[in-house]
């Protein structure tokens, strides 16, 4: 979010405006960070609600928004399909690594496991599937002979800040 957000400021993808940051999380640190940059924040909590009921309530905030994008960051749950058929082609997502392969958690762990010799993260639309969409961007990230998850993910985390914007920029040209 912040490295979205910075790249909207500083003009690295171009007429745009990040309208609104939203957490299910009150204590997210994204929050904070938006608020210092001066984007609106808000907190729609799902505890206690169905996951339709909860996608509702964040569907008519971003409809009072106008938002045209939705550009998922650190969002660990899978969306309805009701969510997905009102911006069905608007919704982005991040995953740390090269889909299809190591979708869900724990990605970085995965490859690992795997003995993965490269890794990386991907940009993709989001659908019904479980980090399926279409991909729109990725980048390669070497796996190496002593990394562990944080050394992993650190590296790969880089490569997300960089990424994200050039794949929100590449839509929003395509569009």
């Amino acid at each position: 979010m912040v490295a979205l957000a910075d790249a909207v400021r500083d003009g690295t993808i171009p007429n745009a405006e990040v309208m609104v940051v939203i957490s299910d999380q009150p204590n997210a640190g994204g929050l904070a960070s938006a608020a210092e940059r001066g984007v609106e924040t808000l907190v729609i909590e799902r505890r206690g609600r169905s996951r339709e009921e909860h996608d509702r309530e964040v569907i008519a905030a971003l409809s009072d928004r106008d938002t045209d994008l939705i550009c998922l960051a650190g969002y660990m749950r899978v969306l309805s399909s009701e969510f997905i058929d009102v911006y069905r082609g608007r919704i982005l997502n991040i995953h740390p690594s090269l889909l299809p392969s190591f979708p869900g958690l724990n990605a970085q762990q995965q490859a690992l496991d795997h003995g993965a010799k490269v890794s990386g993260c991907t940009v993709h639309y989001v659908d019904e599937t479980l980090d399926g969409g279409p991909i729109i961007a990725q980048r390669e990230v070497p796996v190496r002979e002593d990394d562990t998850v944080e050394s992993l993910s650190a590296r790969i985390l880089v490569e997300e800040h960089k990424l994200y914007p050039e794949a929100v920029t590449k839509v929003l040209r395509d569009c």
